[in-house]
């Protein structure tokens, strides 16, 4: 198994789109590092089921620090992906568990 990202491609304060195979399908994942962290969630918005970015691994984040869905302005905080804003305030992002080690972003479970 190999790693979703290298560290040093998720600069501090970003965003990255990866595939990763998850329960057997391919999915398109979100990272987002916060310092020595990395959290993931699934690249679908619970309003309408769309991807978030803009364009592929382009996504908007506010001047108030939260993820933005480029199709309807739904918005997410980025701890634990609640939508606080927008069409599915009260939902929130399926989260994916990654690690950090060996200055890489890994699923969990993987080897």
């Amino acid at each position: 198994m190999s790693p979703l990202l290298p560290l040093e491609r998720l600069p501090d304060g970003t965003f990255a789109e990866v595939e990763a195979v998850i329960d057997g399908d391919a999915e398109s994942l979100i990272l987002y590092r916060d310092g020595d962290h990395v959290r993931a969630w699934l690249n679908i918005c619970p309003h309408a089921g769309r991807r978030l970015d803009w364009a592929p691994g382009q996504f908007l984040k506010s001047k108030e620090g939260l993820l933005v869905c480029a199709a309807h302005g739904a918005s997410f905080e980025l701890r634990g992906g609640e939508c606080v804003a927008g069409p599915c305030r009260g939902e929130a992002l399926r989260s994916v568990t990654v690690s950090v080690r060996d200055g890489a972003v890994w699923l969990e479970g993987s080897a």
